[in-house]
């Protein structure tokens, strides 16, 4: 609170005052969570707001002198409570009136300064003055309230029906307890429309939650190898920062429990996009019973089920919606050829996201007829890659038709953005990727219209102003093409052109948030990429945060490039970032990279700032001996100690190889030595995965006995550290040795046991789904039950038309055996 105490106290009177006559009215409500927070801090505070929904004793102004003694005196001891107060007041507190400017008396002459006088500071003009004279600087400017975030992404104009999918979240909000925090998690396929279906449903019932609407991409289905899922800290550490947290604490759990008060009794949407495992959601369920979280991931997360969780799985869209998607493109061709466009729309699965792709390629073709594109969808490998495992193969070939009626520069763009080690794009960013020198003029334009083609062929969503994101199954597709189409010359210069531009804008950023810090003798040379205009303070660290896995990819990539002086000073001038948002595994790796590529470009200056800031960073994740000469030193321990945990890892990857290669004596023998290291270092759950590889290496060799001994071992130590997946998948192996050393009823058990665990729940696999089906085939054609056989035979193939082309037509063989 930027006022004094007393100032506080008497507009804190003042409210009390003019709300107290209305229990009903929004600030009498909102007074109750202020009460609440300050309770928190101070346990006596409770008395003057009574449990079980009672009304306060207000009326009397002696009640209200006490509680607002009680409520500032709080403030002053907490921040919390302070920050709720402040806020408060700041929506329901007394407005003074403001002056008029007094002008000049009737019959009076008005001052005049004229010629070239220059006046500072306070000035009086008078011919006598009677008395004293004093002055009344203008009072102190509050610091300004952050907005009420509304970070959801924006709503799409072409979202078909989802009826029935919005009167079961409308049914589950309002059945459920209204003294409960409410978590609701949409789950489904890869391209299903899950964000986009939240999204809407959240803006239609926006009105229930103004105190605000967050947003996070927990980025759990991301198929890109260094940007895993996104840490409960980080998230945290944003959401805390949008409501107006000045200072963020350093861990997880002290995080966690200050987003719970600060969300008690608020009013807010959150929405968790992306999310990978119930324990990385867990820590950033608020403690606002009159808010929700909603949760959207392609796992059914089944463990936030116990913290009271709805989950509501969305599947494709009805036959007719989806005709009506593809409409929006393909107009009246559709309406003209029906049979062929309810073909499409079942190659397509029914998802929105390829039945959308499908209707642009109808709108860029508009002498193209539905019957030629569903033909087109047909031939080939085309409906198998469309349903492979996971969504990725789903989206290959309707993202490659889209790719194709590209024009010239929005194919050159797409190609390009997916070499960038990114998760965000801005304008002047794409305009530094997309245009080479010699065709430079008009670049901003020409990229603005590539773009526009991107967006409207649904392969870049728009996230903001002049701000794109793929889709996570995108941005593989872009890759690969890129990898592919762009030769290794114009690869590097794309990724040094992306580079280039965060240097620079990091640059415009260092220069307003932390002007001091800047390394003399090291301005970015003349002709660099433009920077993105940053507008002050707010902007500069709000682009840092953007764009904070962008500006680690290219640190990772100069690394890997052998750019040693872009890598440590992109590092350097990160030093807002670090020192502001405190992200300190991201600090840490970052100094990590940028020490190293100092002392390999020579540069001695550049070495000890990476040294002196990295240090800070290992200080603030408590690793306090490490500090300047961590990196040289873990190496060298790691070399002279020799890690036995992690030479068996190695090992067991060379074992896995020779397996794989029908190198059965050298498999054995990696493993072999890779299980007595995890022994003797008491990794029990890598000794039982060793067990199981050892097992399936004598299974090749025809050694069941071995086998089923090895994998015997392997599922009991599994479950007894409560491996499921992993016990599942040995005790499946365990029931195909069993049949095939001739236990027909033993192995028969197990494979029907394992067969529900790989269809839900934690062991849920649709690979061992079809693999289990088909063991139990070849259990039943031992047996001489010919129809069981074929039943499982079928069920198998059926699944591996998605996951495996080859089974699938390895099982369509035996099938036609007689």
């Amino acid at each position: 609170m930027g006022a004094s105490p007393s100032d506080t106290l008497k507009a804190l009177l003042s409210a009390l005052a003019a709300c107290s006559a209305d229990p009903e009215s929004p600030a009498w409500r909102d007074l109750a969570h202020v009460v609440d927070t300050a309770a928190r801090a101070d346990a006596a505070v409770a008395r003057f707001w009574p449990p079980g929904g009672a009304e306060p004793r207000l009326a009397e102004p002696a009640a209200r002198q006490e509680l607002a003694q009680e409520l500032t005196a709080a403030a002053l001891r907490d921040a919390v409570t302070r920050s709720a107060l402040t806020d408060w007041l700041r929506r329901h507190g007394p407005t003074p009136p403001r002056p008029a400017a007094p002008g000049p008396a009737p019959g009076t002459t008005a001052n005049v300064i004229g010629g070239s006088a220059v006046l500072h500071g306070p000035s009086v003009q008078a011919r006598d003055i009677h008395g004293g004279l004093h002055f009344h600087p203008p009072a102190e400017t509050p610091r300004p309230r952050p907005p009420v975030p509304r970070q959801l992404p924006p709503v799409t104009a072409r979202f078909m029906d989802r009826e029935a999918d919005r009167r079961t979240l409308d049914a589950l909000r309002a059945r459920h307890p209204a003294h409960a925090p409410q978590v609701v998690v949409v789950s489904g396929l890869a391209g299903v429309g899950k964000t986009t279906f939240a999204c809407h449903w959240l803006h239609e019932h926006a009105d229930s939650f103004p105190d605000g609407q967050l947003y996070a991409d927990l980025a759990g289905g991301s198929a890109d190898g260094e940007s895993g899922p996104a840490s409960p800290a980080t998230v945290l550490e944003a959401f805390l920062i949008a409501l107006g947290v000045p200072s963020v604490p350093a861990g997880t759990a002290q995080r966690s429990a200050l987003w719970r008060s600060m969300t008690s009794g608020l009013r807010l949407a959150v929405l968790l996009d992306n999310a990978f495992t119930a324990a990385q959601v867990r820590p950033l369920l608020s403690g606002s019973p009159t808010g929700i979280t909603v949760v959207t991931s392609r796992n059914t997360l089944t463990g936030l089920r116990v913290d009271g969780a709805s989950v509501h799985r969305l599947e494709g869209l009805p036959a007719e919606s989806a005709v009506a998607l593809l409409a929006v493109g393909g107009g009246a061709r559709v309406a003209r050829e029906p049979a062929a466009a309810h073909e499409v729309v079942r190659l397509c699965g029914g998802l929105p996201l390829t039945v959308g792709l499908a209707s642009a390629q109808l709108a860029i073709r508009p002498h193209h007829s539905v019957s030629a594109l569903a033909d087109s969808l047909s031939r080939g490998q085309g409906v198998v890659d469309l349903l492979r495992v996971d969504g990725e193969a789903v989206m290959r070939t309707a993202l490659d038709m889209a790719y194709d009626v590209l024009p010239e520069a929005g194919a050159r763009l797409y190609r390009r953005m997916g070499l960038l080690p990114t998760d965000r794009h801005d304008l002047r960013m794409l305009t530094a990727i997309a245009v080479d020198a010699e065709r430079a003029q008009d670049a901003e334009h020409v990229t603005a219209i590539a773009v526009h083609a991107l967006v409207e062929a649904n392969l870049v969503e728009e996230t903001g102003p002049d701000t794109y994101r793929f889709h996570d199954l995108v941005q593989p597709h872009a890759r690969r093409l890129g990898e592919e189409k762009e030769e290794a010359g114009r690869r590097a210069y794309v990724l040094r052109r992306f580079v280039d531009w965060c240097l620079s804008t990091a640059a415009s950023a260092e220069e307003i948030l932390t002007p001091s810090h800047r390394l003399p003798g090291h301005d970015l040379p003349a002709g660099s990429v433009e920077p993105t205009p940053l507008g002050g303070p707010d902007e500069a660290l709000a682009w840092l945060d953007t764009h904070r896995n962008g500006l680690l990819g290219a640190v990772r990539h100069c690394a890997r490039a052998g750019w040693h002086t872009r890598c440590w000073r992109l590092t350097d001038l990160m030093w807002p970032l670090f020192v502001r948002l405190r992200p300190s595994q991201m600090w840490t790796e970052a100094h990590h990279l940028g020490l190293e590529a100092a002392r390999r470009s020579g540069s001695r200056p550049g070495e000890g700032r990476m040294l002196t800031s990295g240090a800070i960073g290992l200080r603030n994740a408590g690793r306090y001996a490490e500090a300047a000469d961590w990196y040289r030193q873990a190496l060298e321990m790691a070399t002279a100690d020799g890690d036995a945990r992690q030479r068996a890892q190695a090992l067991s990857g060379l074992g896995h190889i020779s397996l794989l290669t029908d190198r059965l004596d050298e498999a054995r023998g990696h493993f072999e030595e890779a299980l007595r290291l995890r022994e003797s270092v008491g990794y029990r759950r890598g000794a039982a995965l060793t067990r199981r590889r050892l097992g399936e290496t004598a299974l090749a060799a025809g050694d069941l006995a071995t086998a089923a001994a090895q994998l015997r071992r392997a599922e009991a130590e599994l479950d007894a550290l409560g491996e499921t997946y992993e016990a599942t998948r040995v005790l499946a192996l365990l029931g195909h040795v069993l049949v095939r050393a001739g236990d027909l009823g033993g192995g028969t058990r197990r494979l029907r046991e394992a067969l529900p665990r790989f269809r839900a729940g934690s062991a849920r696999s649709e690979h061992w789904e079809a693999r289990c089906l088909e063991w139990l085939g070849l259990a039943a054609e031992s047996r001489g039950e010919a129809e069981d056989a074929a039943g499982h035979y079928a069920a198998a193939r059926d699944l591996f038309r998605r996951l495996s082309p080859e089974d699938a037509d390895r099982l369509d063989s035996r099938l036609r055996q007689p």
